[in-house]
């Protein structure tokens, strides 16, 4: 190995050439030439004393040794993009970029006119948005603010609870006027289910409160809340989606609503550090005011 210390493009050849499979697509990705990343591999892999790849005619297989250094190169990746975040914000007023994580359904579905109107307010002011269902580690810096269905643990973190949205089961008019509508929790055995596909803490705890949706029931299953509240749009079936989310199409329908209405608890936090960073204190009150609304029942589609 050696003592010399390995260029930050490197890893980021690293880590996109660990994303795509190969070169050629690594470059793509990154505006680069083919030859350009293939010489930051080299030559990462010659200043670590490591072999990260094994090339072959369909592309290159990560070694365990990359996938080893794949964490600590994404660390750095995530430290390198909150350090040009931050500098952007420098100025008068509130600007530069914040960085935001939310689930899809609420990324697509509700955050848009609250950012709309929060851009308007504040020309200077970027939003990058990462759908997730999986919490990005705000401690890491992955991003800079994060929506969230659980409280958040860690201590440092400043988090503000918004309020709990309420599921319900929900089916389109037509799906309903060509089978009927269920008037007991049993009596969804005998219509077409909408649900997930693999199981999480949180689907297994709806599961023994509801064990009616068990997988095997489920004629429609999909990970993507988006693909659900489609096929349920669509009227493919009965499924859960935000109570607050269909009570805006006049064409779904809420069944059940006294046997099925679990909560999610919707929390807005943030790193500690950024407390005094206008432009993420900005985007904080603005996601706060505009949950509530939300969940309230006060906001309207844009």
């Amino acid at each position: 190995m050696s003592d010399a210390e390995p260029n930050w493009e490197w890893y980021r050849s690293f880590l996109q050439v660990l994303e795509t499979g190969s070169l050629s697509a690594a470059a793509r990705a990154m505006g680069l030439t083919q030859p350009t990343v293939g010489r930051h591999i080299d030559h990462l892999e010659a200043t670590l004393g490591l072999k990260l790849f094994t090339r072959s005619f369909d592309g290159f297989a990560p070694t365990d040794a990359a996938h080893e250094l794949r964490p600590h190169a994404a660390a750095l990746a995530a430290t390198a993009a909150s350090l040009r975040r931050v500098a952007s914000g420098h100025g008068d007023g509130v600007r530069g970029t914040v960085r935001l994580t939310a689930s899809e359904v609420i990324g697509v579905e509700v955050l848009p006119p609250v950012l709309a109107a929060l851009r308007a307010a504040h020309p200077a002011l970027t939003i990058e948005m990462v759908l997730s269902n999986q919490p990005d580690d705000l401690l890491r810096r992955e991003a800079d603010i994060a929506v969230r269905m659980f409280r958040p643990e860690q201590e440092a973190l400043v988090a503000r609870r918004v309020g709990a949205i309420e599921i319900g089961l929900h089916a389109h008019r037509r799906y309903l006027a060509a089978h009927g509508t269920p008037k007991s929790l049993d009596q969804l055995a005998h219509h077409t289910l909408i649900g997930y596909d693999r199981e999480t803490a949180f689907i297994r705890r709806l599961q023994q409160q509801y064990p009616m949706l068990v997988r095997d029931r489920v004629a429609f299953r999909a990970d993507s809340d988006l693909a659900q509240l489609s096929a349920i749009r669509a009227g493919f079936g009965i499924g859960a989606c935000q109570a607050a989310l269909a009570a805006r199409d006049g064409e779904l329908v809420r069944v059940l609503p006294r046997a099925f209405a679990p909560a999610l608890e919707t929390w807005v936090a943030m790193h500690e550090d950024l407390r005094d960073s206008a432009r993420c204190a900005a985007v904080f009150a603005a996601l706060v005011a505009g949950l509530q609304a939300y969940i309230e029942g006060e906001q309207r589609p844009a």
